[in-house]
């Protein structure tokens, strides 16, 4: 039967090696391979004995792919490009057209989720991280007087912590950067895109949805319905169910093609 690990302990190296939990501890290689010198060690039932002392050491470095896959491997980095990732995509998503955040967006992500497939990822904490950017969305085109961004910096906290399950503290993420997190993404989705929606709502000043509410005279009296006016220097024909004589004051109310709607200002 096999041994099973039932306790787990994180210990300075002193206090291992007096455990007996690990048989040496040496300061350099060199010092290793020296007390490695002469110690026999068994195969397939055949005994050898290991000649180290003055061996060549042949270093074999990381290869770029490695390298990066190190860097990103770790669970703050990994999070930090999960988080440029949603703030790039959301902000291209409001403001069509900027490019660069789009792009920036899904590489990002990309390497989050290639760094995420080496760490222990808890499924869970990613969803309540998706569902308070989903929260935070919500709060800027439904008026909540708050809550629902309360809601959302909670799920957020929560799904960080949970992010990645291990009692390793290596693999845990640091709440430095959480709550770092935390302040960027609320602050990020109250400002940068509110402003995108904003300008999404605003009223068009240019093309026919511009025409709509803007004022002119009447350059001559209707007739039948018809007749022109003037809209800012502009000689447009128009129809209107109002009686309106030359120079009264008029206002846009629709567009058809070369003809606009018109009524009579009050």
């Amino acid at each position: 039967m096999l041994p099973v690990a039932s306790e787990s302990a994180s210990v300075p190296a002193s206090e291992a090696l007096k455990l007996g939990v690990v048989d040496v501890v040496v300061p350099t290689l060199d010092s290793l391979l020296n007390w490695l010198d002469g110690r026999e060690y068994e195969v397939l039932s055949a005994k050898n004995v290991l000649h180290t002392a003055g061996a060549r050491r042949i270093e074999v470095e990381m290869s770029w792919r490695l390298k990066i896959l190190d860097v990103i491997s770790d669970p703050n980095i990994a999070y930090i490009l999960l988080l440029i990732g949603i703030y790039g995509i959301f902000f291209e998503l409001y403001n069509p057209g900027v490019i660069l955040p789009g792009v920036v967006g899904v590489i990002s992500l990309i390497l989050a989720f290639y760094a995420m497939h080496t760490l222990p990822v808890n499924y869970a904490g990613l969803l309540l991280i998706f569902f308070a950017i989903i929260l935070f969305v919500a709060e800027i085109k439904i008026p909540s007087h708050g809550l629902l961004t309360v809601g959302g910096i909670v799920s957020f906290v929560l799904g960080s912590i949970m992010l990645f399950k291990s009692p390793v503290p290596f693999l845990q993420l640091s709440w430095k950067v959480i709550l770092f997190a935390v302040v960027v993404t609320a602050l990020f989705f109250l400002i940068a895109v509110g402003f995108g929606i904003r300008a999404q709502r605003r009223k068009p000043v240019t093309g026919r949805e511009g025409m709509v509410g803007e004022s002119g005279n009447a350059v001559e009296n209707f007739s039948g319905g018809k007749g022109q006016v003037s809209i800012h220097g502009e000689i447009w024909r128009a129809e209107s169910t109002d009686t309106i004589r030359k120079g009264d004051p008029v206002e846009v109310i629709a567009v058809n093609h070369l003809q606009i709607k018109v009524q009579k200002k009050k």
